[in-house]
Formats: C-alpha cells, sequence, structure tokens
C-alpha cells in the first residue's frame, strides 16, 4: 500500500521543498477549536498534521505541550474524542493526519480497535514515542492489516542494530529526534540530529524528518537541507494560546516560509 504520509513528504519535495509537520494538541483550548487550529495548520501550508491526544503523563513534551494538553484534560477530553476530531479535520483538509500518542492509551483501547477506527474516521497512522519495534508486534500486524502509517523514533543515542530495526518497522519517515535542549545548545542538537540523519540513510531510511525545537523558519531552513521534513509544535501551540487561529495562521505561514530548498 501507498503510504500517504510518504507520498505527501515527495510531494512537496517535487514542489522543490522540504515537507512542513505540524503538531497540535487535541482538545485545546477546546475540542472544536483544536480541530479548526488543525484545518487553519493544513490551510496554511503544513503538509502533514500530527495530532495529539492528551496523556496524563507526557514524557515527551515541553512546558508549553504539557500546560495545553493539562488544560485539554481538565476541559473534559476523552480518548474517543481523538477519533471525532480526526474524521472532522480530515474532512475539511487533504492533507495526511497523524496521530501522535503514547502507548498505554491505544493498549487499553484496543490495538485493532484503535487501528480500525483512525482508519475510519480517515487517520493516515501514528507516531508511537514510547515504544520500539520490538515491543510492537500486535501494532506492526493492525497497520499491515489497515495501511495505516507506523512511525517509530530513533534518537542519537540509538545502536546501529537498533536504528536498523526502527528504518525496516516504520513507514511514512522516520521521527528523528534530538534530546531537547536549551535554545543557546541549539547548534549541537543540529548536528546530532544531522549526524543521526545520516546514519538512517546509512540503514536505508527513505524519509527522515526532524523535531528538535524547530522554531523559527532560520531552523526549518537548516534542517531541511539534510532532513526530509522539519516537525514543529511548541511554536504553534504557544501561537494558538497566545493569539488564537489568527496568530497560529500567520506562525505557520512563516514557518513554512522556511521549507524551500
Amino acid at each position: 500500500m501507498t503510504s500517504r504520509v510518504a507520498a505527501a513528504i515527495d510531494a512537496a519535495h517535487a514542489e522543490g521543498r522540504g515537507a512542513f509537520i505540524g503538531y497540535l494538541p487535541l482538545g485545546f483550548p477546546d475540542l472544536q477549536t483544536s480541530i479548526d487550529a488543525a484545518v487553519t495548520l493544513a490551510d496554511n501550508g503544513a503538509d502533514i498534521l500530527e495530532l495529539g491526544p492528551p496523556y496524563s503523563d507526557p514524557v515527551m513534551d515541553g512546558t508549553v505541550i504539557q500546560e495545553a494538553t493539562q488544560a485539554a484534560l481538565a476541559g473534559g477530553f476523552r480518548l474517543r474524542d481523538t477519533f471525532t476530531a480526526v474524521r472532522a479535520i480530515a474532512d475539511r483538509v487533504d492533507v495526511p493526519v497523524l496521530v501522535m500518542t503514547y502507548w498505554n492509551p491505544v493498549l487499553q483501547y484496543g490495538v485493532d480497535r484503535y487501528a480500525d477506527e483512525l482508519l475510519a474516521a480517515g487517520g493516515a497512522g501514528l507516531i508511537t514515542p514510547d515504544i520500539t519495534p520490538d515491543a510492537a508486534t500486535e501494532w506492526i500486524a493492525a497497520s499491515e492489516r489497515t495501511g495505516l502509517d507506523r512511525i517509530f523514533l530513533a534518537a542519537p543515542t540509538s545502536t546501529d542494530e537498533r536504528l536498523e530495526m526502527i528504518v525496516g518497522a516504520s513507514t511514512g519517515f522516520v521521527y528523528t529526534v534530538s534530546t531537547m535542549g536549551i535554545t543557546g545548545e541549539r547548534a549541537e542538537l543540529d548536528a546530532a540530529a544531522r549526524g543521526l540523519v545520516s546514519r538512517l540513510r546509512a540503514h536505508g531510511a527513505e524519509h527522515a524528518c526532524v523535531g528538535i525545537g524547530i522554531s523559527t523558519p532560520v531552523q526549518v531552513t537548516g534542517v531541511l537541507e539534510y532532513a526530509d521534513g522539519a516537525i514543529v509544535g511548541t511554536a504553534l501551540v504557544r501561537a494558538l494560546r497566545d493569539g488564537g487561529l489568527e496568530e497560529l495562521a500567520s506562525t505557520a505561514r512563516a514557518l513554512t516560509s522556511g521549507t524551500a530548498r
């Protein structure tokens, strides 16, 4: 089956640019606004949407995203709202909609049931930050059955053996993450991400997208010198929080201006 996510990245490349992947939490500031926000992102240049159902123990997220997800949970977000939101968004946009989720909620919901409902809602796949391919047999089988993309994370600390496994098990792209650090360390983070992408390519990765706290058009351009896509979260969530849909739209347009190669 053709990966909708890989196709979106290839389409961006055909237009002479890298792909822009925008992350937003579902349910923030409320469910309907989070749906409208995702549509706004797609309308203002995002090639792929990455939506995060709020989770009570978000080990990977920075403060801005954590505060937004806590607000969404306090506002009454339920796991099934994920599928309602994905369906509403997929009905209004042409870009692939990925769900970035911790593994426990999927397990509790039932892996096959989750995959079937995501597919029925028009979702394109899952990004699973806290499960490795060797522990994801059930999900790999469900995604092969449904044609959903499965996107695993690779880190600079990953061994070659593990990178080989991640590349072999991922479809769409490999989510290339560099240890988060303060802004002053950005040059080192960039070097770590650059090195990791080159290792992933050596293991046969066709598409590697980088998320390392990218927050400016210049950083987007820098990452796209060596990666297929740039993933931005915090800067978009902050824009939505501080200035609503209008601020989100202008931030998205600014960031996507950095994708030209």
